[in-house]
């Protein structure tokens, strides 16, 4: 009886098997679903395989690495970080990078520390697999409309920020990524998929699809790890909270504080950050057209202030449009 899900496992294993035959190759290893199964394809097919975790002791993501590292036989490098060492890498991903966006930092820090201490040119990463696979929480339990719209924005923000971003952490340290999961040959055979069976019912039902992969390649045991955002599981976040509190200051507020710090030699105007809570789909939405415009949620908050200030008032018109 033939796998339901066949060219898309094929197109993973292809995909994998001709960006690491013969190389010596790190990965981006949580201990999770993602990063365990192309760990466990490339070690058919690469010269060596190496895995690398951020995070700091005794965290979620560290305790679980060490333990599947265990299970699939590969060696395993604990890249640490702790209050005394994340604002100093912070910084120089700052410089490194450009970035700002304390969301972002958080995200991609544990790649950047990752190809920091690498010693191979060629890094695998499981980058993907949460937008395109369900992984997030967000998407349960969401009517069609809105299911729709939290995964486009999803997708949206990982090729048109997250990925980008993390493109220059690379050329930072002269590496190489290799992206399974956002290859075009595998997001074709993804897209020819069901969108009910891509849509989880339930926490255990998220990435449905990718565990089944797993399991029909022989790795069952990856099928039943549970996992947490990068930022949490790594502890990076935390650590992160501990410091701002240290200084009186909300996390926003410290990233920003390290921003202007690195920045200060450049042009680049001093800011304030904005703190808000909206609703999900409409921010979803909002942003979706913004990128679209080549524009930012920054830029247009900042519109609407100086709006608000040349109106005097937020003044709405019949239709609601400001």
């Amino acid at each position: 009886m033939s796998f339901r899900y066949d060219k898309l496992e094929n197109s993973i294993v292809t995909v994998i098997k001709d960006n690491v035959k013969d190389k010596d190759i790190g990965v981006a290893f949580s201990g999770g679903l993602d990063s365990g199964l192309v760990s466990a394809i490339s070690k058919e097919y690469a010269n060596s395989v190496t895995l690398y975790t951020c995070g700091s002791d005794n965290s979620y993501d560290v305790i679980a690495a060490r333990d599947l590292s265990e299970k699939l036989g590969l060696p395993w490098v604990h890249v640490q970080i702790s209050e005394e060492n994340v604002e100093d890498i912070i910084k120089e991903m700052i410089l490194a990078t450009g970035t700002t966006d304390p969301f972002t930092i958080s995200y991609e820090l544990q790649l950047f520390c990752v190809c920091r201490a690498s010693k191979e040119d060629c890094i695998v990463t499981g980058q993907g697999a949460d937008e395109y696979f369900m992984g997030c929480a967000k998407f349960i339990d969401q009517s069609d409309h809105d299911f729709e719209v939290l995964k486009n924005a999803a997708v949206e923000r990982l090729l048109d920020v997250s990925i980008p971003c993390e493109k220059k952490i690379a050329s930072h340290f002269n590496k190489d990524l290799v992206y399974v999961y956002t290859n075009p040959a595998v997001v074709s055979e993804i897209m020819d998929i069901n969108p009910e069976d891509l849509k989880p019912k339930d926490m255990d039902s998220r990435k449905s699809v990718l565990k089944e992969v797993a399991i029909n390649l022989g790795y069952p045991f990856l099928a039943e790890k549970k996992k947490k955002s990068s930022q949490y599981g790594s502890g990076t976040t935390d650590l992160v909270r501990a410091l701002a509190r240290k200084k009186e200051m909300k996390y926003n507020e410290y990233i920003e504080s390290l921003c202007e710090e690195v920045l200060c030699k450049t042009e680049r105007r001093k800011t304030a950050a904005v703190y808000a809570r909206v609703d999900p789909i409409v921010k979803a939405e909002a942003e979706m057209i913004l990128y679209q415009q080549g524009s930012s949620p920054s830029e247009a908050v900042e519109k609407l202030y100086l709006k608000i200030i040349a109106d005097n008032s937020l003044k709405l018109s019949e239709d609601n449009n400001l």
